[in-house]
């Protein structure tokens, strides 16, 4: 559109996306809609803005007590049926830290991978160490023939199969991928949710609802400055929000750059570390070179 906007910029508009409530909070998350509707009314479940007058309880301790007990009655109930679906044992008093959307390469489901491979090799390193419990889900649908985002499952499935089933990790560190991403998946997963990544580059507008829906079910947000995280951080003050990473002027001079040039992973050794586990394969031991794809597109021709 950017053409037709240059010659007639008085015939567009922004429309950001939305979400409704009534689904997102009063429907999947009825606890934590009562607490709040005991403190402000029921106002807010047809006109949004009325959650502002929460802001007069942030410092009410049996409000705040409140509203921990609902997401950890949530996360219990999430880990129970995490443990059904996928045997696997998640500490429901560890941190929450949950990506879904679709796979994409824009959308970076990668960089959460060498996260997790980092915190991974941060926990074997110092096992004695005192590390915040964290239970990492990746969930998401990937078209039939998109070759690269197959191979992202199929590169989180493995991280997890070595860390989860590492004695030294515990129940430390966990990864999920959670199957068959869909509404009635997120309505059990956001309301759990601790912290909700957002990390798409700036610039590709890929951050669009699921971040509302965390947000409104109380998650912390981390992530960068695209899509409508630029909106959310304007309504709920960029202080509340984690947010890093390039901006969109930064990403469009690195593109006059080229920069697209094969690049070492620079000064940071945990990048460095991660990267070569992944392309050795560590993650894979049956088949060595099974992300050798996925690693020559993060060194050479990354978006």
């Amino acid at each position: 559109f950017k053409d037709f906007y240059e010659l007639e910029p008085e015939k567009f508009q922004n429309k950001t996306n939305g979400i409704t409530p009534r689904r997102w909070l009063l429907l999947c998350n009825p606890g934590l809609a009562d607490v709040i509707a005991e403190k402000i009314g029921e106002g807010f479940i047809t006109d949004l803005s009325q959650l502002k007058k929460l802001l007069d309880f942030v410092n009410n301790e049996p409000f705040i007590r409140d509203v921990a007990k609902v997401k950890q009655e949530n996360k219990l109930k999430f880990a129970a049926y995490l443990e059904e679906q996928y045997k696997v044992k998640i500490n429901p008093s560890s941190m929450f830290d949950v990506q879904v959307k679709r796979i994409h390469e824009y959308k970076r489901q990668l960089l959460n991978c060498l996260h997790a491979v980092t915190l991974y090799n941060r926990i074997r390193s110092d096992p004695s160490k005192s590390f915040v419990p964290r239970t990492i889900m990746i969930g998401g649908k990937a078209a039939p023939g998109y070759h690269m985002a197959k191979m992202i499952i199929k590169l989180i499935t493995s991280i997890g199969e070595v860390i989860n089933n590492d004695p030294y990790v515990g129940d430390r560190l966990k990864v999920i991928f959670l199957e068959n991403y869909r509404v009635s998946l997120a309505e059990k997963v956001i309301p759990a949710a601790d912290l909700s990544q957002q990390i798409s580059t700036a610039g590709t507008e890929a951050s669009g609802t699921g971040n509302m829906k965390f947000m409104v079910n109380g998650a912390l947000t981390i992530g960068t400055m695209d899509g409508a995280n630029v909106e959310m951080a304007e309504e709920a003050g960029e202080e509340n929000l984690f947010i890093f990473g390039l901006r969109v002027e930064d990403v469009e001079a690195l593109d006059r750059q080229g920069s697209t040039a094969r690049r070492p992973p620079g000064p940071l050794p945990e990048l460095r570390q991660a990267v070569d586990q992944i392309a050795g394969g560590f993650f894979s031991p049956r088949d060595p070179g099974c992300f050798r794809d996925v690693v020559d597109m993060l060194m050479n021709h990354d978006r």
